[in-house]
C-alpha cells in the first residue's frame, strides 16, 4: 500500500516536471526556495529532488560562502540542471530541422541558411519591438528578457560584471540549441535582432549551443557607445571573439530601421 500523503501517477510526474523547469529557469537554486515556489513541504520537495538526481536531470552544487560569513552547520546545497535535464526540454523536431538546414546549405549555400535564420527571427523582432521601445531605456534589457521568457527562453537581465558597465542578457533555455550547434547562423541572427531592439551594440559571450550552461549576451552601455534611437551595428562576435571585428563584420550587412524603413531581418 502506498504511504499516506505520497502521491503517485500523473500528478506526481507533473509536479516533478515543474520542479525541473524551475531549476532550469532559476537555477542554481536551493530546496527551500523551490519548495516555496511550488508550495511543497520540505519532505515533498526533497523527494522530487532525490528522484531528479537519480534520473540525472539535476546535480548538486555547493554554495561558495565567504570565510567571514560562514556559520555553523553544513553549507547550503544548490540544485542545477544537467545537460541531460536540459535535453529533456528540447523540441522533438531537432533532427528534422537539422536535416532541412543541411539540405538548404548543400543546395543553396551557407548564405541561404543565414537568410533563413534572419527571416525566422523577424517575427520575434516584430513582436518584441513595441514592448521594448515603450520601456524606458534603462529597463529595456529587462523588458526584452521578460518577453523572451514568455516564449520559453527562461531569460534574465543583470548588471555586467566586466569593467565599463553595460548589462548581461542571460537565456537559460534555448529551444533550438541542438540545431544551432551545427548552424551558428541561428545564434547570429538572434544576436543581431537583440542589437537592433536595444539600440546598442551587443556581444555574445557564451551559448548553450557551444556547450555553455547558458546563453550570455553582453549589452553595451548606451552612454558609452553614444548610440541613439536609430540603427546600430550589431557586435555579434562568437564566444572569445573580437568585438571590433564583429562590429565591422555586422556593419557590412545590417542596415538601420530608419534606412530600411523596417526590420532588416
Amino acid at each position: 500500500m502506498r504511504p499516506v500523503g505520497v502521491p503517485s501517477g500523473q500528478p506526481e510526474r507533473d509536479t516533478r516536471a515543474r520542479v525541473a523547469r524551475l531549476i532550469l529557469e532559476h537555477g542554481p537554486v536551493t530546496a527551500s526556495t523551490l519548495g516555496e515556489r511550488v508550495g511543497l513541504t520540505p519532505a515533498a520537495i526533497r523527494r522530487h529532488l532525490d528522484a531528479l538526481l537519480a534520473e540525472g536531470m539535476i546535480e548538486i552544487r555547493q554554495a561558495r560562502v565567504p570565510q567571514s560569513r560562514r556559520g555553523r552547520g553544513r553549507p547550503a546545497k544548490w540544485f542545477a540542471i544537467t545537460d541531460a535535464g536540459r535535453s529533456a526540454f528540447v523540441h522533438a523536431y531537432d533532427d528534422l530541422a537539422t536535416s532541412a538546414l543541411r539540405f538548404l546549405a548543400e543546395t543553396a549555400g551557407d548564405h541561404a541558411v543565414a537568410e533563413f535564420a534572419r527571416r525566422q527571427i523577424a517575427d520575434l523582432e516584430r513582436r518584441y519591438r513595441p514592448v521594448v521601445q515603450d520601456a524606458p531605456p534603462h529597463q529595456r534589457v529587462r523588458t526584452l528578457a521578460e518577453a523572451l521568457s514568455g516564449d520559453g527562453y527562461a531569460a534574465a537581465a543583470a548588471k555586467a560584471p566586466q569593467p565599463g558597465g553595460g548589462e548581461q542578457l542571460c537565456q537559460h533555455h534555448c529551444p533550438v540549441a541542438h540545431v544551432a550547434a551545427e548552424f551558428p547562423q541561428l545564434c547570429e541572427a538572434e544576436t543581431e535582432a537583440f542589437s537592433r531592439l536595444l539600440g546598442t551594440p551587443v556581444q555574445r559571450l557564451a551559448t548553450i549551443a557551444h556547450g555553455d550552461g547558458i546563453c550570455t549576451t553582453h549589452v553595451s552601455s548606451r552612454s558609452l557607445c553614444g548610440t541613439g534611437e536609430g540603427g546600430v551595428r550589431a557586435a555579434h562576435a562568437a564566444p572569445g571573439g573580437d568585438t571590433a571585428d564583429a562590429e565591422a563584420s555586422a556593419g557590412t550587412h545590417l542596415t538601420s530601421d530608419e534606412e530600411s524603413g523596417g526590420t532588416s531581418l
